[in-house]
């Protein structure tokens, strides 16, 4: 797929206030500080479309983005941030599971995941509750060139083995780097396969 525009369109803190809509939506979540922005900016070629920052729990909002002219990429706040209020985390929690469930045009969940970390509880709490809700979801392992190959593909292997113990089938699984551009091509043919197959319906 070749991304011929991509912009941004609106930010809101309501599920409900969406663009009112009926093309596909692929949201992007993880835990904060796990290269949200940077990978939306790098699926999308254009820096800087979504806004990086060095302080993690930056985005608290969801953020359309208009792709082709064709699909939403949205990229929503980002998950366990311990430092946030009680009160905060609550808003952000039901934030998400407003959109998460409520959504009708979410064709995807993309679940973002650390790939230099070993498997952390609250990912594979999350990942478990998009089951049992029977949310599509695939996962994006980014940051694959901070550790070296061997020591990445080590962790998403011992990710892949917990969750081949609850999970008959897995998810689809793309391993990424925003620096290098690894699994941009992957991500964005499965998406536009994804597409295909919404217009044949």
């Amino acid at each position: 797929m070749k991304i011929k525009t991509a912009n941004f369109e609106i930010s809101n803190s309501d599920a409900s206030k969406c663009p009112n809509s009926t093309i596909p939506e692929y949201a992007f979540i993880g835990r904060s500080n796990v290269g949200k922005s940077s990978l939306i900016n790098m699926l999308t070629g254009k820096v800087g479309l979504a806004k990086t920052s060095s302080k993690p729990g930056k985005t608290l909002l969801i953020n359309h983005f208009i792709i082709n002219d064709e699909w939403y990429i949205v990229d929503l706040p980002g998950y366990g941030y311990a430092k946030r209020s009680k009160s905060a985390l609550r808003e952000i929690k039901e934030l998400i599971e407003d959109y998460v469930l409520e959504r009708m045009q979410m064709t995807c969940l993309f679940v973002l995941v650390d790939s230099r970390l070993a498997p952390q509880k609250i990912d594979l709490e999350f990942m478990e509750w998009l089951g049992e809700n029977q949310v599509p979801f695939g996962i994006i392992f980014t940051k694959m060139d901070k550790l070296g190959a061997n020591a990445s593909r080590t962790n998403v292997e011992n990710y892949k083995e917990i969750l081949g113990e609850t999970w008959e089938e897995l998810p689809p699984i793309f391993l990424s780097s925003a620096i290098d551009g690894k699994g941009r091509e992957e991500i964005l043919d499965y998406i536009e396969k994804v597409n295909e197959s919404l217009k044949k319906q």
